[in-house]
């Protein structure tokens, strides 16, 4: 039989479509990878004494992530190309930390030819200068000499450096900014007091025959929230009382003098005991009767 020009039309057209069929599911077949990747979920900003992760889900299967942080104030960089972890380091982006940061997570086919931009997922905005946390205080030394108990805080260091390459300290960035309180108290007892201080030293006012113990706080005092630093570790001081140390000292020569009563008896006895043998033969001698 001979084909028709209608019918080598439409036979020309069904095969049309069904290369067209073939190859919109070879771009979405399975193994492929494409039709696995996820956008970044749960973005979250953790940043303490301005050492700052980005972290996020899910764990990627068959493709990586690239992370783009993008500054109000700054040019957008990369870091953490190509990476198969859930977590980055972009404390070294975020220099200026007065600035806010967004960051972009790319889900992204290894080695691919993949052309346009990848899909991404973008974060909350993040400023370091009112959003880092401030670590735990640290009570450097401390001392109570009379009436005044003397407190020295450590400041907490930065990854940030000056150009000597030196570390900053948390009271290098945030300067007049940064408040430390010292909440104190007499040992074993409940009411506490507060003292407040722009440097890390605190002299206080106590009363000198007690023991005192406290922990220190620092504030950011621009901020409306999260303005406040865990507590340090509690730490109390340790002082003798004059009384009790009187008391002890006047223990210590009564004892001394009854111990040195007691020797002197007991050498006396000894003395007296040894002169009472050493006449008992003369006396013997003198009552033998002469030989007639």
């Amino acid at each position: 039989m001979v084909a028709t020009p209608r019918r080598c039309l439409a036979a020309a057209t069904a095969c049309g479509r069904a290369l067209l069929l073939c190859a919109l599911l070879a771009l979405v077949r399975p193994g492929s990878g494409n039709s696995d990747i996820q956008t970044a979920v749960n973005i979250t900003w953790s940043s303490t004494n301005f050492k700052t992760l980005l972290l996020w889900e899910p764990k990627p299967t068959n493709y990586v992530y690239t992370v783009e942080i993008d500054g109000d104030l700054s040019d957008v960089k990369k870091t953490c190309v190509h990476t198969t972890k859930t977590e980055c380091d972009v404390t070294k982006l975020l220099k200026n930390v007065r600035d806010t940061y967004v960051a972009r997570i790319y889900s992204e086919v290894p080695y691919s030819d993949q052309s346009g931009t990848p899909p991404y997922a973008i974060s909350s905005p993040f400023r370091p200068y009112s959003q880092t946390e401030i670590g735990t205080l640290r009570i450097d030394t401390f001392e109570q000499n009379g009436t005044t108990l003397k407190v020295v805080v450590e400041d907490p260091l930065t990854p940030y450096r000056f150009e000597n390459r030196s570390l900053k300290s948390i009271r290098d960035i945030f300067k007049s900014d940064l408040e430390y309180t010292l909440h104190y108290w007499k040992d074993q007892s409940t009411g506490k007091k507060i003292a407040k201080t722009k440097s890390y030293q605190f002299d206080i006012e106590v009363d000198k025959d007690n023991n005192y113990c406290f922990y220190v706080q620092a504030t950011i005092l621009s901020r409306s929230q999260d303005r406040t630093s865990q507590k340090s570790v509690t730490k109390c001081t340790s002082v003798v009382n004059d009384n009790s140390a009187l008391e002890f000292d006047m223990i210590l020569i009564i004892a001394g003098t009854v111990i040195g009563i007691v020797i002197l008896i007991v050498v006396l006895s000894v003395v007296i005991c040894k002169c009472t043998k050493s006449k008992d033969p003369v006396k013997e001698k003198e009552n033998v009767p002469l030989n007639v």
